[in-house]
């Protein structure tokens, strides 16, 4: 990308919002600052019915900045957090931003071996972590780099403190909740190290700044700008903090604008209706897979929805049928967009208030610009609804991989971020995943975008969830199969599949295999995990020919 006229054109516009902004040079704990400056004693969070407000919340997150640094955590030192979604999840992550030290978010479902592979790769000597998670910290603690480590207890119940751990809400009240001393350089210093999930690959982390998540932020509210009002919407959280996308479209975006996050610590289809009908969230980021199971829901007709007017949909491709049946539901908007961990997560989202185009991850954010390149070299850039690798150039993008330099030379060219997904662009500006680079089926005559396979397979009346890929077969030869998760109640045949593929898709696109399932292997946020049943396919075909 040397060539000017290589140069990407600036982006479309989307209808009423701005494209050039102005960022702040400011700490991210910097929104939860002046929201308690704003709003002390509006609510900040409600979690198991109980409301904590933007004055304690603020006091919490200071208390255990002091006591961080009392402890001896640094400046740019590492502290995991290891948290369901609940109000200490945010304070601390804010709280240890406070101290000026960097977070490390962590999967609650990690087991010890994944626990100490991380800890190990961050170096991370404090943990913050639920009191139910302690004995599998316990059993590897010897060999990690940890030193500090603090439970925080969710019961309500005066539980004494567990042995070499510290107890969250006695360290915190012993501790002052005073300003941060040691404010950090929000252009330059790393608040995040964001792992990736590892769906396609080994995990990495991100290292995302402040100026990059403040950015982020900050870009995602100009879209949402016609429909927010400071201090007085609601945003439904159930995608996982820990993960980049709730952090960013839950936490953040809700501290930015003054606003309630209900929380809730896992995704229950039944248990998030009642907290819309309840809580009246006006907005709520999730996946497919939430809100089409919202949809199939038996008791859905006794919720009422009607306080949503925005939400977005990430990690995977929204189905067109799935929004237009949850829009006449809701009265709400419901648009798919787009990100990677690299990136603070969002590039891309469809408009809430102008046209949008199905299939389409919609125009990229503002001050948020994205080209399609060739896939072998990288270097030329073409022209609108020629396929290739899609790159990205912004203020949200990251510093680096944290330890990795080879590997971000490579994804961070000239300044841009190559994110490895395969797309096109049209002349209005919307952007199409075709795939990721290296899950994209090939071999089969030619190369096939699976979402173009699921979205026809997703028509089925009896389908809730379906996901293609290409396998080998005993003879050498691709294979395209369907994974597919039935509605309760139907009864589908392979051949039927098959035979509703080939009405409405070309021959190569059709699948040769159908494999029904109860469930498809996901991370916590909702994205199928297609490395595992493509490893999976991989162990039975050696099986098959070692007979």
């Amino acid at each position: 990308m040397t060539q000017n006229e290589n140069r990407p054109r600036p982006s479309h516009a989307a209808p009423g919002v701005r494209q050039n902004l102005e960022y702040p040079v400011i700490p991210l704990y910097q929104f939860l600052d002046d929201a308690v400056s704003s709003f002390p004693d509006a609510p900040a969070a409600i979690f198991a019915g109980s409301v904590q407000t933007y004055r304690e919340l603020g006091s919490q997150a200071n208390r255990l900045a002091s006591a961080l640094r009392e402890l001896g955590v640094q400046r740019g030192d590492r502290v995991s957090l290891m948290l369901p979604n609940c109000p200490q999840m945010i304070a601390a992550f804010y709280g240890v931003l406070k101290a000026g030290a960097i977070v490390v978010q962590v999967n609650p479902l990690f087991s010890s071996r994944e626990l100490e592979n991380r800890l190990y790769d961050c170096g991370a000597e404090t943990i913050i972590l639920l009191d139910e998670y302690l004995p599998r910290l316990q059993a590897i603690q010897k060999r990690s780099p940890v030193n500090n480590v603090i439970t925080v207890n969710l019961t309500g119940e005066t539980k004494a403190p567990q042995e070499g751990a510290l107890d969250y809400d006695l360290l915190l009240a012993g501790t002052g909740d005073g300003a941060p001393e040691h404010c950090p350089d929000p252009a330059s210093d790393v608040a995040l190290i964001q792992y990736t999930c590892g769906t396609t690959g080994i995990s990495k982390g991100a290292m995302l700044t402040h100026f990059n998540l403040v950015a982020n932020t900050l870009q995602v509210r100009e879209t949402l700008a016609a429909t927010c009002c400071r201090g007085q919407d609601r945003v439904l959280v159930t995608l996982p903090l820990f993960h980049v996308y709730g952090m960013t479209l839950g936490m953040n975006l809700a501290l930015s604008i003054a606003g309630t996050q209900v929380l809730l610590p896992r995704f229950d289809a039944g248990a998030v209706l009642k907290a819309i009908n309840d809580y009246r969230p006006t907005y709520f980021p999730g996946t497919p897979y939430m809100f089409t199971s919202l949809l199939n829901h038996p008791r859905l007709a006794d919720f009422d929805l009607s306080s949503l007017k925005a939400c977005i949909s990430v990690s995977a491709p929204l189905s067109p049928e799935v929004v237009r049946r949850f829009e006449a539901l809701t009265g709400g908007r419901l648009v798919e967009g787009y990100g990677l961990t690299e990136a603070s997560p969002v590039i891309a989202v469809n408009s809430l208030s102008g046209a949008e185009k199905p299939g389409s991850i919609g125009r990229p954010l503002p001050d948020t610009e994205c080209a399609v390149v060739n896939l072998d070299t990288g270097e030329k850039v073409l022209q609108p609804g020629e396929f290739g690798e899609l790159i990205v150039r912004g203020s949200q993008v990251m510093k680096g991989y944290w330890k990795h330099p080879e590997e971000t030379a490579y994804a961070l060219r000239d300044g841009w971020l190559f994110t490895g997904d395969v797309a096109r662009m049209d002349g209005d500006g919307f952007i199409y995943i075709v795939n990721r680079k290296k899950t994209a089926i090939t071999g089969v005559g030619y190369d096939v975008n699976p979402r173009d396979v699921e979205d026809v397979i997703y028509e089925h009346p009896g389908v809730t969830e379906v996901v293609v890929i290409g396998i080998d077969s005993l003879d050498h030869e691709k294979t395209i199969k369907a994974y597919i998760v039935l509605e309760e109640g139907w009864t589908v045949t392979e051949e039927e599949i098959i035979r509703f593929c080939r009405e409405r898709l070309q021959d190569y696109q059709v699948p040769k295999v159908v494999e029904f399932r109860k469930s498809l292997p996901k991370t916590i946020a909702g994205k199928v995990l297609r490395r595992v049943l493509i490893e999976e396919e991989k162990q039975l075909l050696k099986k098959q020919r070692q007979r």
